[in-house]
């Protein structure tokens, strides 16, 4: 080999090296890009609201991130979390928990995703979905995705809910396959 060889050689390399590789630093950058981080992240949070030194609401969660700089901030839950609410007297009333979530503050809404469970401890209803939004300023629940709701006498399926945040009112849509305790008239 010459002289001129190794040198076209060594320009050769450097040159297919460079452009043959991806730039790795813009995809860092979109990565890291201060929009898409959030401002706070908390691991293993309980959070603890009172009144009067009442319990009011326990929230517990092994994540939190709070995005904080936008017209719409909101806090991300993203391994999942609880919350358990208490009645006057401080007895554990009802609670919600779920696989994912997140909490828009400024709208008052929390949408809960994959293996939504809420509970109310009083009457012993649960309601089992996948997707629910919780409207704190309209003081509703609701999905439009299939819901169990099971109750000591009954368990009612159906495709879509409405209902009242305390579920004393409510609309199950399309009800099937659901099972009801009836009882007979023993007056005849």
């Amino acid at each position: 080999m010459n002289l001129a060889h190794i040198k076209s050689i060594i320009m050769v390399v450097p040159m297919v090296m460079l452009f043959s590789c991806e730039n790795p630093i813009a995809e860092v950058q979109e990565i890291a890009r201060v929009d898409t981080l959030p401002d706070v992240s908390a691991f293993n949070i309980e959070y603890l609201r009172t009144s009067n030194a009442q319990k009011q609401v326990v929230l517990r969660s092994r994540q939190m991130d709070r995005y904080t700089e936008r017209a719409n901030s909101y806090s991300e839950f993203p391994r999942g979390f609880e919350i358990t609410f208490y009645d006057s007297l401080g007895n554990k009333s009802s609670f919600i928990k779920a696989d994912y979530g997140i909490d828009y503050k400024n709208k008052g809404r929390l949408e809960a995703r994959n293996n939504v469970i809420v509970r109310n401890l009083q009457t012993k209803e649960q309601l089992n979905t996948e997707n629910l939004i919780w409207d704190r300023n309209k003081k509703i629940i609701y999905t439009n995705s299939f819901v169990k709701i099971t109750s000591p006498d009954k368990v009612i399926f159906g495709d879509s809910m409405w209902a009242t945040e305390d579920f004393s009112k409510r609309r199950i849509h399309r009800i099937k396959n659901s099972y009801f305790d009836v009882e007979e008239d023993t007056a005849n």
